[in-house]
Parts: structure tokens; sequence; C-alpha cells
């Protein structure tokens, strides 16, 4: 879990200890080819993903921090490597940033392995990359609150999944009559809670009809996990 000031990550063990970690983002000299890639005085998550975004650029480029003219995992790694001292997770609101999910880490890690530099600060770059594709995948499968609810016409059905999976949903009126089913298909293990990662449904039966007010639920299964929560909807 993520803290919303983004200096904190909380893990939870198998035993069910509560593990925080403390990142101090590192003040850097904000300028081309510093490290501070968005100007904001500090290096941390932000600049991680704008150097990504960045990536292929030629030409001035405050993405590009190591200054040889182009945008590539060399400027990301050393970045990562700015975050702090010990190879923590970077924390980052995930809400807030959609485009940070395990695949996208986990392409950064293959590539940034590929530099097969000894170097300390590469290693400590993919060492804070590490950490934060671990804290990207969570411990446990979990199906969450639908958001907004009440609501009125359609609602985001967030969850998690500690392993890769096919995922249905399938929502039910009060009777327990199934009122529509979704195929999200099969899904890497990762948290899917932005409205853009988020299962969606718009109100609406399996015949295109929008339902009426009331009590319903929606139960998640993935593999062998199956969880049931309830929604309301309020015109």
């Amino acid at each position: 879990m993520f803290s919303p000031d983004g200096n904190t990550i909380a893990s939870g063990g198998q035993d069910g200890t509560v593990l925080l970690w403390q990142v101090t983002p590192t003040h850097a000299e904000a300028g081309a080819g510093g490290l501070d890639v968005n100007l904001d005085g500090v290096v941390n998550i932000q600049d991680l993903v704008l150097v990504a975004s960045q990536f292929g650029q030629t030409g001035e480029n405050n993405a590009d921090v190591n200054g040889d003219g182009f945008v590539n995992i060399q400027d990301l790694v050393l970045v990562a490597a700015a975050f702090g001292n010990a190879p923590a997770a970077p924390t980052v609101q995930r809400a807030a940033n959609p485009f940070l999910t395990p695949e996208v880490v986990e392409q950064w890690l293959a590539d940034a392995e590929r530099l097969a530099s000894s170097n300390a600060t590469t290693q400590r770059g993919i060492a804070v990359l590490e950490a934060l594709l671990a804290a990207l995948i969570p411990q446990e499968t979990a199906l969450l609150a639908n958001y907004p609810n009440p609501f009125n016409p359609e609602t985001w059905i967030p969850y998690q999944l500690a392993n890769p999976a096919d995922v249905a949903l399938t929502i039910y009126d009060i009777q327990g009559s199934v009122v529509r089913s979704l195929d999200l298909g099969h899904q890497r293990a990762g948290m899917y809670q932005s409205r853009a990662r988020a299962a969606h449904w718009d109100g609406r039966n399996a015949q295109g009809e929008p339902v009426a007010s009331g009590l319903y639920f929606y139960t998640l299964t993935a593999g062998d996990f199956s969880a049931t929560r309830k929604m309301f909807i309020r015109k």
C-alpha cells in the first residue's frame, strides 16, 4: 500500500506483520542533466515515470540525465539510484500513475540488467526497480469496494491479483439472478484499481437495458479465488 505523500510504503507479511518502508526523496539540483527531471526540487517516482515516457527522445531534454543526447534505460537507472541510499521501493499513488504496472517495471528491469554494468550506482538503481516491482505485486488476491457507491449509472470495481489468473465478474440482483457476466480474460498479477484497469459496469443487464435502483451483488472469480461484495444503484 502506497502512502498519499509518496514517502512510505506498507507491506504485510504472511504472519500478519505490517512493515513500513520509509523512502526519503533525494533533493537534487534541477536543470538539464540533473536528476530532478520534473524540476519540483526532489528526485522521486514522478521523475522515473517522466524519463520512461521520453524514451527514444534525442537532443536537449531534462530526461537525458546523463547528458549523452539520448533518453534511454541508462537515464532511468540513474534516476532510480538517486531515490535513497537503501534499496527500498520508491513510492507513488497508484491511482495517479496508471502507467506504472508490473509489466512496465519488468521491462525496465530486463533492459537495466542488459546493461551488464557492475558499478554501484547501476546496481542500486536495479535494486530500487526490483523493490518497486515487488511492491506492485500484492501478496493476496482481493476484491475491493466499487466506486462510486451508491452510483448512477456506472461504477468501477477494483481488485488485485497475487498470481496470474482467468478473471470473471458476475453481477446478481437481490433475488440471486444473474444480471450481467463480464469475462475479463487472463490477467497478470498486479493492482487493478484505477479506472483504466478496474472492471467497469455500465449499470445495464445482458440485454443492454438499464437496471432498476436497488441492491446488487458482484462476485469476482480468479483461478481458485472467489469473493462477493454488495453495491447500490440510486436513481
